[in-house]
């Protein structure tokens, strides 16, 4: 297994360092930046398979930075821890619906945020690299398209740009269009054993899917909600 290289961003140096050193314990390959123009810089020149951003950088937000990444064709599927010592639901909603894969508050013990470094590789290592699935091809309803083996989302030939995790969390529904799944089996299933994500990650991860493939998000014909039970795909389209 190649070592995960991971890009640290935070403008206080003390806790760059520190993480940088227990990441680097850990085994990983550790960069560092202490600002958002610095760190963007990283990310479109360098080959990471992990970014842990914080929030309130000086220059570039982290919140821009994020969502310039998602926008990026190439850059897009790089999986985002987001490192702020902004606690509000509102905050990690936001987060999150910006393409973050987890969000962490400060104060937080590193073997926390170590724990979540690993579960977040498990499920989302950048699509290029992540490990083929044993079904290959392309994935079809009705407009919608899923490229196993290239991870590539189109809608009606227009392309979709989804973090890692939002695209196993779409194709794990499309593989299984007709049943309905509650937030706890789509936790095991997308995020596995990953015990810090709340079932509130999935409602905020299902909506941004909707955003990106439905035509009227409020009224969606492929990610359905069955009320009181769960989510799921709905084949006749």
């Amino acid at each position: 297994m190649d070592t995960k290289k991971i890009l640290v961003v935070d403008d206080e140096a003390d806790l760059v360092e520190l993480i940088t050193y227990n990441l680097k314990k850990e085994g990983f390959i550790v960069d560092s930046s202490l600002d958002g123009e610095g760190a963007l810089s990283k990310v479109k020149g360098g080959d990471y398979d992990l970014l842990i951003l914080d929030l309130m950088l000086p220059g570039l937000q982290g919140m821009d930075l994020c969502r310039i990444i998602r926008n990026d064709p190439e850059k897009s599927g790089l999986p985002v821890i987001m490192l702020t010592a902004k606690g509000e639901e509102l905050d990690k909603v936001l987060g999150l619906e910006m393409g973050a894969d987890d969000y962490i508050t400060k104060p937080f013990s590193i073997r926390e945020l170590v724990a979540r470094v690993r579960a977040v590789l498990r499920r989302g290592a950048y699509p290029e690299r992540k490990e083929k699935s044993h079904q290959k091809g392309v994935l079809k309803i009705g407009g919608l398209a899923i490229d196993r083996e290239r991870y590539i989302v189109t809608v009606k030939g227009r392309s979709v740009k989804l973090s890692a995790t939002e695209f196993k969390l779409l194709l794990y529904l499309a593989e299984r269009t007709g049943r309905v799944f509650s937030r706890d089996q789509l936790l095991d299933a997308v995020w596995r054993d990953d015990a810090f994500v709340e079932p509130r990650t999935v409602d905020v991860h299902i909506r941004r899917l909707r955003s990106q493939i439905e035509a009227d998000p409020a009224n969606p014909i492929y990610i359905k909600t069955l009320r009181g039970v769960g989510y799921y795909m709905d084949g006749n389209v």
